[in-house]
């Protein structure tokens, strides 16, 4: 079978929203098998650092130095992705990287504003496994993004 991709036809935009879980992996392995090495798609690996409350912090130079930290480990995390993704078929002008401190916003309400920002077709997410219980305490970001996406596609990889 020859594909080719239309040169008229703009790319196929997945943002995919990730952190340092096995979840996560899953999500970018299965991106990978299943969409890579075909033309047309453009992927954006999102990573939102959230800081904890202001009083966490002792001082300032203490806040610096932790969100230094998650920055430094979460580059890491998020260029692996990328290469992950690369190896699987993906051009490397067509995986960008996305990392952004959040406050104290839902993760869902941020993942899709990136999404609106960014005109992405859909969003992928890995499944966190939380007991009944936690997810009525705490929610699932999947959950909410499944409820909550206008004008895009929501792949929850399990």
């Amino acid at each position: 079978m020859n594909i080719e991709a239309n040169s008229g036809t703009r790319d196929k935009h997945l943002l995919i929203a990730v952190d340092d879980t096995q979840d996560s992996k899953r999500a970018i392995s299965y991106v990978g098998e299943f969409l890579g090495g075909f033309p047309g798609f453009k992927i954006t690996l999102l990573s939102i650092i959230q800081e904890p409350e202001e009083d966490f912090f002792s001082s300032e130079q203490e806040r610096a130095a932790w969100t230094k930290d998650k920055k430094e480990q979460m580059n890491g995390l998020l260029d692996k992705y990328r290469q992950v993704l690369i190896q699987s078929g993906f051009q490397e002008d067509k995986v960008d990287i996305q990392l952004c401190i959040g406050d104290a916003k839902s993760l869902s309400d941020m993942i899709l504003s990136f999404q609106c920002d960014m005109s992405c077709c859909t969003v992928v997410v890995g499944r966190h496994h939380k007991s009944k219980t936690e997810e009525f305490l705490f929610g699932s970001i999947s959950n909410q993004l499944i409820h909550e996406a206008k004008n895009c596609a929501v792949w929850v990889v399990e």
